[in-house]
């Protein structure tokens, strides 16, 4: 049975929680625990860097959250229509520097791919999507 939910909100810190409760309602039946949380974790992280650097000089726009639930995976499609960015997978902090020495960001999108199973991204002129896939074990 695939169960699928859509919400747009303003692209505002003020929305992550409706985001993640989105999540969590959707997904109540697929996943739990762990899963669950990192689904939401990644989805949060996502959404603020969408907030925080994608309308960057800009007014904010909308973020529309998409969240599939197949027979063996959850897709989450989030979409954007600011600056175009890329959550590539960046290098695994050194747990051993200290504070001092890390560098600053990227912690954040080290967590999403640490997080789910897949992460795709296209930026076209209808909006810039990422995509996350957690596999339902």
């Amino acid at each position: 049975m695939t169960q699928s939910s859509q919400i747009t909100l303003s692209a505002e810190l003020e929305s992550l929680p409706k985001f993640r409760e989105q999540v969590k309602s959707t997904c109540r039946d697929a996943l739990t625990g762990e899963a669950l949380y990192d689904l939401q974790l990644a989805v949060d992280e996502l959404c603020t860097n969408i907030i925080m650097h994608g309308y960057k000089d800009m007014d904010p726009g909308s973020v529309v959250l998409n969240v599939d639930v197949e027979k063996e995976r959850v897709v989450v499609e989030i979409t954007d229509f600011g600056h175009a960015f890329e959550p590539a997978e960046p290098p695994a902090p050194d747990p051993l520097a200290s504070v001092e020495e890390r560098e600053v960001g990227g912690l954040g999108l080290f967590f999403v791919h640490m997080s789910v199973d897949d992460i795709q991204y296209e930026s076209a002129a209808t909006g810039n999507v990422t995509r996350i896939i957690k596999r339902i074990r």
